[in-house]
């Protein structure tokens, strides 16, 4: 196979021929000659034909090249075109048939990213290619820290609400099966977005949110997800009713929701025996928020497990650190620490209120003392030599 060019010293258009030239030498419809339009038609012709270097048998090396020379024009000029030219490039790279051809591409995507300027609103379609692309390579981590991470990328030239709405649908998408977490925080970002006006037309992202985070085994607190406006709409449908469960209910009223809407959770990609496990947790959770103490006999009842396995399911539950206990074999109880509240309304927030004014006052009471103390450690230590002089005095005498 030819080797590319290597471009020293020729101008944009004459870089322009020799890919053409590369490109056609791999059997591409285009042609040698450039075109009588200029580079930014030389462009959109390369850019058109750009993935026939993409073959599973193809010289990573040489296509990296190939892929950079193009990169590099790009960045040269000022595009006219440049948002057709940009997609058209972006979409190329993202049909690369192999694992190795997709880093290829990653690398090319993230130069041209990279020397776009801060203010360019081509950036985002580049972004969006990236996370495709990153996917395909299982490299996400790669082109994806945070959210605030984004917003700092696009902060000299914020995407159209839309854009971004397109945008996080899309980092759900690849976040949700491998890192559950996060890709509920992006839906929750994208529910955000939302207005009173458009939340009903948000149906299907409501929904995925929900599903996101119950399924999520790393998140238990849920009830922030009711006071979404798209979230508020779902209220009457299955899917509302069930987060509510997770939100507030014990495992007895999931296993009859579940009971009368098998189907219904088993569509939405639910696992049952992952929800049982979910709800038993957060059921003890909301136990021992009112419980200090409970028996095998007791947890046996509320978790439906055998009391053999109250032990092992404590250990569990201590791993989480969402609950603080002690076990007593002996007595065969359980001793309640503290606990993480299930849900965090105004109840919780005046609870908190309390403590922190209480702890406030013990901290001012130990402060009184303490000064107390050091006030007469100071009188006691002028009087002390005083008392002494006094009464060597008195003997000389």
């Amino acid at each position: 196979m030819q080797g590319p060019a290597i471009f020293i010293d020729l101008t944009l258009e004459d870089q322009a021929q020799e890919i053409r030239k590369y490109l056609k030498g791999l059997g591409a419809e285009i042609s040698e000659e450039k075109s009588p339009k200029g580079i930014e038609d030389d462009l959109h012709k390369i850019c058109g034909v750009c993935d026939i270097c993409l073959k599973k048998d193809g010289n990573e090396e040489e296509i990296d090249a190939i892929l950079n020379s193009i990169v590099s024009i790009m960045v040269s000029i000022s595009l006219e075109r440049g948002e057709n030219l940009i997609l058209a490039f972006c979409e190329k790279l993202t049909k690369a048939p192999t694992i190795e051809l997709s880093k290829v591409c990653l690398q090319s995507l993230w130069r041209l990213f990279n020397n776009l300027e801060q203010s360019s609103p081509l950036r985002y379609h580049v972004y969006y290619h990236l996370v495709q692309v990153a996917k395909q390579c299982d490299s996400v981590k790669e082109v994806f820290t945070g959210l605030e991470e984004i917003k700092s990328q696009f902060a000299q030239c914020p995407p159209s609400k839309e854009q971004m709405q397109k945008l996080y649908r899309l980092l759900h998408d690849v976040l949700k099966d491998t890192q559950c977490e996060i890709a509920s925080k992006v839906m929750i970002e994208l529910l955000g977005t939302y207005t009173d006006d458009n939340a009903s037309h948000a149906r299907d992202d409501a929904m995925k949110c929900i599903v996101t985070a119950l399924a999520d085994p790393n998140t238990f607190l849920l009830d922030p997800l009711l006071s979404l406006k798209p979230v508020r709409f779902l209220e009457g449908e299955l899917i509302h009713d069930l987060l509510s469960i997770f939100v507030s209910e014990k495992l007895q009223s999931y296993m009859q929701f579940y009971k009368n809407h098998k189907e219904f959770v088993t569509s939405q990609g639910l696992n049952h025996e992952q929800n049982m496990k979910k709800m038993r947790l957060l059921s003890f959770m909301q136990l021992a928020e009112s419980n200090p103490e409970m028996t095998y006999s007791q947890l046996k009842d509320e978790l439906q497990i055998d009391e053999n396995e109250v032990e092992s399911f404590i250990i569990e539950v201590l791993k989480t650190k969402l609950v603080r206990a002690r076990i007593d074999q002996k007595e065969r109880k359980v001793h309640i620490s503290s606990t993480m509240h299930r849900t965090f309304g105004r109840a919780q927030w005046q609870q908190l209120n309390d403590l922190l004014i209480t702890w406030k006052d013990n901290l001012t009471l130990v402060q009184t003392n303490i000064k107390n103390i050091s006030q007469q450690q100071a009188e006691n230590k002028n009087q002390g030599p005083i008392n002494i002089t006094t009464s060597a005095a008195k003997r000389n005498y």
